[in-house]
């Protein structure tokens, strides 16, 4: 045990888009930042500059183990030539130790600017992650970084907890895609886990394809300059992508759409057709290059893909092809969570019907929580009572997990919990799986 009725402890929550960290105790995270590493290539060994041409360079997507991975919006926010950006998750897994380690020191030495050798670790997981990469993440913590203690938790516990609940129905909606995952008695009952590739991201790539469609360009605004040619008025200059690598441009382009989806996206109150409604009015948003376009039913369909996952086979054709091949299919908001109901013990079904809480970046959209509450009542058996709950600010939806962490890492009755070096020196990573099944 680590020792001690309480500890300054970190809590982090690498989520599969954002990373959240801060201090134990604390209402919402002290920092913020994308979840994705970038590397120049002129840092990998055999790679060549940028080639000087007006076209993007496109570059081999295995890079050798000598690049220097870089973390934080200070890499990301500015035109930085023959920079690969690659994300650290996918559907759950990361893609390497190190892209997590160039997360976790970004987070405490740039922004938490604390060694971490003084202070408890307490990490959010995703319920789905296999204990050989939970043994993985904790090797690095312990042998590396030196933390003095650690603990891991299921994601979906944490924001159970945030949400002071014991037991209920976790679903959350996040930017990979969307996971349900039942919680009783403060454990994640495995067999009930279900998944979809439908999230944010798949949701920002159908806006983008939408706006795309109306011969509309998304340019970064690394793209252009805007050059004043009279008081009051301004000219656009295209300054081109020269030197700049696809995964870089496609990083901010992505953006950009998210921005769209989140500023302007809406969920029916009734399932939404796009061809029953292409008269309906349309609302601005203005690109980063001053350009106005107009979104109209697009601004429902997007967002009622959550809900209707064939528009993905007919509108927005091709958008999950890469998700689906990860082994996650697409599937509605509410097949998964009845999937999930009924993958869960028959005794706790009706208190799970009860207690559906809706978490996730996806959820912040304007009247989600009630068109999934109508929808489930209407499919759940007759004595069920359905009851769907959603923190009540957007910064709690999107912060639930970290702030569940927080929550459980200040408790004087959870100090004991903590693994210690010394646990981990005489016992090794695998202790964790008896300390936090």
């Amino acid at each position: 045990m680590y020792g001690g009725d309480e500890t300054n402890g970190v809590v982090v929550d690498c989520g599969s888009s954002t990373t959240r960290a801060g201090y134990a105790g604390e209402d919402t995270p002290e920092a913020l930042f994308p979840s994705v590493v970038g590397f120049s290539t002129a840092d990998a060994e055999g790679q060549a500059r940028p080639e000087t041409s007006n076209k993007r360079q496109k570059t081999s997507a295995t890079i050798p183990s000598t690049r220097k991975l870089r973390a934080g919006n200070a890499q990301l926010d500015y035109r930085h030539e023959g920079f690969e950006v690659e994300p650290v998750f996918q559907y759950g897994n990361f893609t390497s130790i190190e892209a997590v380690e160039a997360l976790w020191e970004h987070a405490w030495r740039d922004r938490l600017r604390v060694n971490i050798e003084e202070h408890p670790v307490m990490m959010a997981e995703p319920v789905f992650q296999t204990k050989a990469a939970r043994e993985q993440l904790l090797e690095a913590l312990f042998e590396t970084h030196k933390a003095p203690a650690a603990f891991m938790a299921k994601s979906a516990v944490l924001a159970s907890y945030a949400m002071g609940r014991q037991t209920s129905l976790m679903v959350d909606a996040g930017h990979n895609g969307t996971v349900v995952a039942a919680v009783h008695d403060g454990f994640v009952l495995k067999h009930s886990i279900t998944q979809s590739c439908i999230g944010g991201s798949a949701l920002s790539q159908c806006m983008l394809k939408s706006v795309e469609a109306k011969n509309i360009s998304v340019k970064p605004r690394f793209a252009f300059k805007r050059q004043e040619t009279s008081p009051g008025h301004f000219e656009v200059q295209d300054v081109g992508l020269k030197g700049l690598t696809d995964s870089f441009c496609k990083f901010h382009v992505q953006q950009i759409a998210a921005d769209i989806k989140e500023s302007i996206g809406r969920v029916s109150d009734l399932p939404f057709s796009a061809s029953e409604n292409a008269n309906i009015p349309t609302v601005n948003y203005e690109l980063p290059d001053g350009n106005e376009i107009q979104i109209g039913p697009e601004r429902f369909n997007v967002p009622e893909v959550l809900l209707q996952p064939s528009l993905l086979q007919s509108t927005f054709a091709g958008v999950v092809d890469t998700a689906a091949a990860q082994g996650a299919s697409p599937a509605s908001l509410l097949d998964v969570i009845q999937d999930s109901i009924s993958r869960s013990d028959v005794d706790v079904r009706r208190e799970l019907y009860n207690s559906i809480l809706l978490t996730g970046g996806c959820s912040l959209f304007a009247t989600l929580r009630d068109r999934l509450e109508r929808e489930l009542a209407d499919a759940a058996p007759q004595t069920a009572k359905v009851k769907v709950t959603s923190p009540a600010n957007a910064t709690e939806r999107r912060f639930a997990v970290w702030i569940g962490g927080s929550i459980l890492a200040s408790l004087g009755s959870f100090q004991q919990m903590w693994m210690s070096k010394k646990e981990y020196e005489e016992h090794g990573a695998a202790l964790m799986h008896r300390k936090a099944p």
